[in-house]
């Protein structure tokens, strides 16, 4: 799936910034960088992932990540700045995405895109239009941006 994301974005995200909601692992965070990012934001709510997050910051020596220790519908919810590329993988039991998909659009720089994982299809509100859409296994995943 991941591949498949940056196939979408584009091999490069040169300039740009991007916002890792429910980062994890930091996966799609680190991979942002590593093609180019200027500005990472990673947000992590669990403390134990969120200290290996910000450890493995440390070991890359990676300065355009800025990780933040915060639950991600709470983070965007306060957060002023805005992105190019917003990722968001939830937890699937949560009903965190109908909300962010409703304050997300005040974050989005000009022709920004968010991805999202889900464990289930999602309709999206009338605001967004879906760009790209697949399905891996149990997870279904989308390429949304503003809707024109």
């Amino acid at each position: 799936m991941r591949e498949t994301l940056f196939n979408w974005l584009g091999q490069t995200l040169y300039g740009k910034t991007c916002l890792d909601l429910f980062a994890g692992s930091g996966a799609l965070g680190f991979e942002a960088a590593s093609r180019g990012a200027e500005r990472v934001v990673m947000v992590e709510k669990n403390s134990e992932v969120f200290r290996a997050l910000r450890d493995n910051i440390a070991k890359l020596s990676c300065a355009s990540i800025s990780a933040y220790r915060q639950d991600g519908l709470e983070f965007a919810s306060h957060d002023a700045h805005r992105y190019d590329v917003i990722f968001l993988d939830p937890p699937f039991d949560s009903d965190y995405l109908p909300k962010l998909l409703e304050i997300l659009p005040q974050r989005l720089n000009e022709n920004g895109m968010v991805y999202v994982e889900s464990g289930a299809a999602i309709t999206v509100p009338p605001a967004w239009q879906v760009t790209k859409s697949g399905k891996a296994g149990q997870v279904h995943y989308q390429l949304l941006s503003m809707a024109k």
